[in-house]
């Protein structure tokens, strides 16, 4: 029999923007609306995508969120309704393992 492997119950969140400041906004406002339990910001990084036809290449800043698998869709929300992009890349990864203390911090401070 296969091994079952747990759902994880908590992700990372990447996103991306054009400046340090909005970066910032976008960490801050998601810790402070309690849809993730930390956020990191580090950049800039060179981006290099298709864009309307077009090869562009565009400095930004990443700005990685921790939160509980339950507060995706919170979370998802709330950049999307706080960034300029037209299309903002929002990535969800599993943690799959992780110290379970941290892994409980997070979930307590997402609870909502």
């Amino acid at each position: 029999m296969p091994e079952v492997q747990p759902v994880p119950t908590v992700l990372t969140v990447l996103t991306t923007t054009d400046s340090a400041a909005k970066a910032e906004e976008l960490a801050r406002s998601a810790v402070e609306a309690r849809v993730a339990a930390c956020a990191q910001v580090s950049g800039p990084v060179t981006s290099v995508y298709r864009w309307e036809g077009a090869v562009e290449t565009a400095q930004e800043w990443q700005v990685l969120f921790k939160t509980a698998a339950t507060r995706y869709d919170a979370l998802e929300t709330h950049l999307r309704a706080r960034h300029d992009y037209a299309t903002p890349e929002i990535i969800a990864t599993p943690v799959v393992r992780g110290g379970a203390d941290y892994l409980a911090w997070v979930g307590r401070e997402t609870a909502g």
